[in-house]
């Protein structure tokens, strides 16, 4: 037998070293490294995507390379459809992380139930849960079948050994931290375990065409638990956002092989599960309270969605040494650069004030879009002036104070249209590339100052 050899791997970036060191050089992270044998032993030829074993595989030419047009399977659930890309590709890997309780588990419980009616063998396999517990919440979310498979295990031979024999059509993965390969000696949810794990899945998932759904838990920074690599390897990373102590769940396509990155499905978490939630935009803008200073509303751009969100701002005089700048669903350092544009071009005093600014309804927005109804509804607020109600702010705003022109403008414009807006305030260079909708008054501004100017006077 081979001498076994200890080295230290790093739990965040997968960093290898051969003594133990309090501070990863990799990424800097401290107290990461964790001790691990490696025995050298003989291993069996790995197998390729098509089956074969990888060492007898040849190149082949592009034209000579037959493709396979497997049409997309429809889910009952619209929003998820529309994140995965219009539906689900078969032989793909999705991995679904989240916060605990945010409801991962309880999606794809749904979801395994849907594709079981739908003529597909399902294979549910968790590693954190018992079968009566799945079958409590199965009962609880009305999901049954005759071709659906629980089977609680964390042994991923075992696990390959009941897929070859079942050949089911979905494989469910719950979670992939809990999993392990038996001829590995490492811990548990280690590197190289999740690594060895996920590309074994990936390899049933082409070899033999199989859609498998992967569970990944998450850190406290909100990334996904593991090596990077784990994202790198799957074909869609889908990341569950929200708030436990609100209803409404966003599922957020990061990586998409087969659609467009970045899409967004909206949820309500219910006593029977996940409900869709199919005009998100009435939503956010439903508790808006009227005549209220410090309010703008955007039409923000999420993949191929427009959603119309109220931000709330809400400037007071410091009583601190330096002001605060403190957000909620923003990106601080825009808000910062807002504000600089605001004191400088347009003659706001807002060094000595505190700003605390909120994209309503708990969705995260993160475009350049959103910079003119950022600078509105702090101008709102530090004038104690309201706007009108019926008013839409789209634009990014630049550091000399210029409105620069957005995407997909006729988009955010149909999208305030369908909700009853009047009037909508868009970049100029905007005004010439656009078709203008009926019954809703456009008004195309070039600079903050005439923005500001439109919107208060």
């Amino acid at each position: 037998m081979a001498k076994a050899k200890i080295k230290y791997v790093c739990q965040n970036c997968g960093y290898s070293s051969p003594r133990y060191l309090g501070r990863c050089p990799n990424c800097g992270q401290w107290n990461t490294l964790v001790e691990e044998v490696e025995r050298k032993e003989p291993q069996a030829s790995v197998s390729s995507f098509s089956g074969r074993v990888a060492t007898s595989s040849k190149p082949q030419l592009l034209k000579d390379v037959s493709l396979k047009q497997a049409p997309r399977v429809q889910t009952q659930i619209d929003e998820l459809n529309r994140v995965l890309g219009g539906g689900i590709v078969p032989g793909s890997l999705v991995l679904i992380g989240g916060d605990p309780g945010i409801g991962k588990s309880t999606l794809l419980l749904q979801v395994s139930g849907q594709l079981a009616q739908t003529g597909g063998k399902v294979l549910y396999v968790s590693g954190e849960e018992s079968a009566n517990q799945i079958k409590m919440r199965a009962d609880r979310l009305a999901v049954s079948s005759d071709d659906f498979y629980l089977y609680p295990e964390t042994d991923m031979g075992a696990i390959r050994a009941n897929i070859d024999s079942l050949k089911p059509d979905y494989v469910v993965i719950d979670s992939v931290q809990t999993m392990q390969e038996p001829e590995m000696s490492s811990a548990v949810g280690s590197v190289s375990q999740i690594r060895e794990v996920t590309a074994d899945l990936m390899r049933l998932a082409k070899g033999q065409g199989i859609t498998i759904f992967v569970v990944g838990h998450v850190t406290k920074g909100g990334a996904i638990a593991g090596p990077k690599i784990l994202e790198h390897m799957v074909d869609t990373v889908l990341y569950f956002e929200g708030d436990l102590h609100h209803s409404y769940r966003i599922l957020r396509a990061v990586k998409n092989r087969f659609g467009s990155t970045n899409e967004i499905g909206v949820f309500e978490m219910r006593e029977g599960g996940l409900y869709e939630v199919s005009n998100p935009s009435q939503i956010f803008l439903e508790e808006r309270l009227q005549g209220a200073t410090g309010s703008a509303v955007v039409v923000s751009l999420e993949g191929t969605r427009p959603i119309m969100v109220e931000i709330q701002a809400l400037v007071t005089p410091t009583a601190f040494g330096n002001a605060k700048r403190t957000t909620s669903g923003l990106n601080q350092n825009r808000v910062s650069l807002i504000m600089a544009v605001l004191e400088k071009r347009a003659g706001l005093m807002l060094q000595n004030q505190d700003a605390y600014l909120k994209a309503a309804g708990g969705v995260k927005l993160d475009e350049p879009a959103i910079d003119l109804a950022l600078a509105i509804s702090i101008a709102s607020s530090y004038r104690e002036k309201e706007t009108v109600a019926t008013d839409c702010f789209i634009g990014e705003v630049g550091l000399t104070g210029e409105i620069r022109r957005v995407s997909d403008i006729e988009t955010r414009m149909r999208e305030a249209q369908k909700l009853g807006f009047k009037r909508i305030i868009i970049p100029q260079n905007n005004l010439s590339e656009a078709d203008l909708p009926e019954n809703i008054e456009v008004r195309g501004v070039k600079t903050l100052n005439q923005a500001l100017h439109f919107a208060f006077d």
